[in-house]
């Protein structure tokens, strides 16, 4: 009798490949973000800062702080709770303009306990070249909330860590004349062989004419100049809504943790008998307790007894799965075994280990 698996087991199975459109499958060449990083001084914390004898890289930087204010703590003794050194991290994306906002993520580096409530200073975000490319600044919306008592504490989520929406503003564009250019290169996000075919087949079939040819797996060069349009975008624009229907490779992944198995659509089972078992090794403690007898010297004692016994079950049997055609017939076959979900990955293990799993196997 054929056993569906409740929740835990999922199998993807779409009645056929639907048409993506080419921008959803590929990166442009040169279309992208750049990743930016600050150091800066979070202030207005309400005592749940950095402890400046623990972190003397906080009370070097408000001190550095203070004196471009033009206050001078030279000598001076910090025993300030309410400041923060952080990290400010943000990615800058393709064609940002200077004005623009971008959001960025404020995480503790000393021992603060919680960055809720406070305030990033000025801080300005640098590129992997060194060049200062935004600054940010503003109040901080932490990611958790942390509660400390005499006797007990509670935390709940990372109050560590957190963000300031629109809180960095560009100040350098990032050099990049893409009206200029006459060669584009489309890269595929899963590299295949015959996806790229196809969007190098739909683009000319749009054109009219040789404007795309694919390179390899990843990659689909495309000839600006051949496809006659004013400018580049514009070029783009009507290159990255058309529709293909990408072809992947057939791949199973399980999670062990959560039990889960997703299969893809062209996954097949060649003809394969499988027996699953069920060994139960069972040991009980039941220690007994001996008294000396009456107005006798003695004492009393406690004897270990262990109980250890072996529960060979039924078991599934030996099953059948048939070489299937589809993926529904691959369901049906490993369902009628009957099993729990984590058992089902151990039998895919043992059927891939045999050679008849004919697909990307792919344990998390």
């Amino acid at each position: 009798m054929i056993r569906l698996l409740l929740a835990l087991l999922v199998f993807a199975v779409p009645a056929a490949a639907s048409p993506v459109r080419i921008k959803d499958l590929v990166e442009f060449d040169g279309v992208r973000g750049n990743d930016l990083v600050g150091y800066g001084l979070v202030v207005g914390l309400n005592g749940t800062g950095d402890a400046l004898r623990n972190a003397p890289f906080t009370e070097e930087i408000l001190q550095n702080l203070l004196e471009r204010l033009g206050v001078n703590v030279a000598g001076e003794q910090f025993r300030a709770k309410n400041v923060a050194a952080v990290f400010v991290t943000a990615a800058l994306p393709p064609f940002a303009r200077a004005g623009g906002r971008i959001d960025v993520t404020v995480s503790a580096i000393g021992d603060a306990s919680s960055l809720l409530g406070g305030t990033l200073v000025m801080t300005p975000l640098n590129g992997a070249d060194g060049q200062i490319y935004a600054v940010a600044q503003g109040t901080i919306i932490a990611g958790g909330i942390a509660a400390t008592g005499d006797a007990a504490s509670v935390v709940q989520g990372v109050p560590t860590a957190g963000m300031i929406p629109s809180g960095a503003r560009v100040e350098r564009e990032v050099e990049f004349d893409f009206a200029s250019l006459t060669q584009l290169r489309l890269a595929l996000r899963n590299p295949d062989f015959t996806t790229a075919a196809l969007i190098e087949e739909s683009i000319n079939r749009e054109f009219g004419r040789r404007v795309a040819e694919m390179t390899d797996a990843g990659t689909v060069a495309l000839n600006l100049e051949a496809a006659g349009m004013r400018s580049p975008a514009h070029t783009l624009t009507r290159v990255e809504n058309l529709r293909v229907e990408p072809q992947t490779r057939a791949r199973v992944v399980v999670d062990q943790r959560s039990g889960t198995i997703v299969m893809g659509e062209d996954v097949r089972i060649s003809r394969v008998a499988v027996a699953q078992g069920n060994l139960t090794l069972r040991i009980e403690e039941e220690p007994m307790v001996v008294q000396p007898n009456p107005f006798a010297n003695g004492e009393t004692i406690v004897v270990p007894r262990s109980r250890a016994s072996i529960d060979q079950g039924q078991g599934k049997g030996l099953a059948e799965v048939d070489g299937s055609t589809s993926l529904s017939e691959v369901v049906a076959g490993l369902n009628a075994l009957g099993v729990a979900p984590h058992d089902m990955i151990d039998i895919l293990k043992s059927i891939n280990a045999a050679g008849a799993l004919h697909a990307e196997f792919l344990v998390q």
